[in-house]
């Protein structure tokens, strides 16, 4: 169903089974097929592709070349007749891949205030949260769940099942295959390095949120403690900051182990530990 006036340029091609909201853009040679739903103020750019059932807020802006709802890469769940569900204000750019989920039940699932670059790719039955930045190249595997405001930067690797926790950030060509705790840094392979505090104060964090925070990595990454002495702790003299708590959590909610559980080390010096910046006072 096609409202009379979305602005369709006449090389693209669109199902009779798509709802298009009344200002809708579709750009030259786009291609939407089967019964996908934009809401108002939608934009799919030059030869974007959309597929299947998908379901899209307002305000999102399908980039040039970029192929959304596609069949899983799942060797078992070619034919799947997975949907994929959008929020408001996301921005896909140049030839961002989303999959489709491989089961009605669950599906592929994307928030709102999104911000994918170039050449990434969210997998069948991944979900992204809110105020997300994907940079160039960023990939995340299939039923992945990345929480609100992580930020993936260039290169970097989510593997599949892993879940990244709230506000943190993945270093450039940084990999994770394992559950990144949230409010941290991840370098290299599975390596937490510190507190990201760009993203703390970005995110609104107060003074006391903060310190708290990198006080509880700081028994986590160099006290020397087991991990299960070093929550105990941390809930004992920190339980009462709300941030801290939803650290101490996820640590309940973790599928793969978390990155830092077999490099944490106590780094020793004849001035006593030394820390990263980011977790120094």
């Amino acid at each position: 169903m096609l409202a009379t006036e979305a602005r369709i340029h006449p090389t693209a091609l669109v199902d009779p089974a798509a709802t298009l909201a009344p200002d809708v853009r579709v750009g030259p040679y786009a291609i939407i097929d089967g019964p996908v739903r934009l809401g108002p103020g939608c934009v799919v750019r030059a030869r974007a592709t959309l597929l299947g059932e998908i379901v899209a807020g307002a305000n999102n802006d399908f980039g040039i070349g970029c192929v959304v709802g596609d069949r899983a890469q799942h060797l078992t769940h070619q034919d799947a007749p997975g949907r994929i569900a959008i929020g408001e204000r996301n921005v896909f750019r140049e030839h961002v891949t989303i999959h489709r989920g491989t089961s009605d039940a669950h599906g592929t699932r994307v928030g709102d205030d999104n911000f994918l670059m170039a050449h990434t790719h969210v997998a069948h039955d991944a979900t992204v949260g809110h105020g997300c930045i994907f940079a160039n190249g960023a990939v995340i595997g299939g039923h992945a769940i990345i929480q609100d405001r992580v930020f993936l930067s260039g290169n970097t690797g989510v593997h599949q099942n892993c879940i990244v926790g709230r506000l943190a950030m993945v270093s450039a060509t940084s990999s994770a295959t394992k559950d990144v705790p949230p409010f941290s840094i991840v370098e290299g392979r599975n390596r937490v390095i510190g507190v990201n505090l760009v993203g703390l104060k970005r995110g609104g964090l107060t003074t006391m949120q903060t310190t708290g925070i990198r006080r509880a990595y700081r028994l986590l990454l160099v006290s020397g403690l087991l991990l299960k002495p070093a929550l105990q702790r941390i809930e004992r003299e920190l339980g009462h900051i709300d941030v801290v708590m939803e650290l101490v959590k996820f640590f309940a909610i973790a599928q793969r182990g978390v990155c830092f559980t077999r490099s944490r080390r106590r780094a020793t010096s004849p001035a006593g530990p030394r820390l990263p910046d980011a977790l120094a006072d």
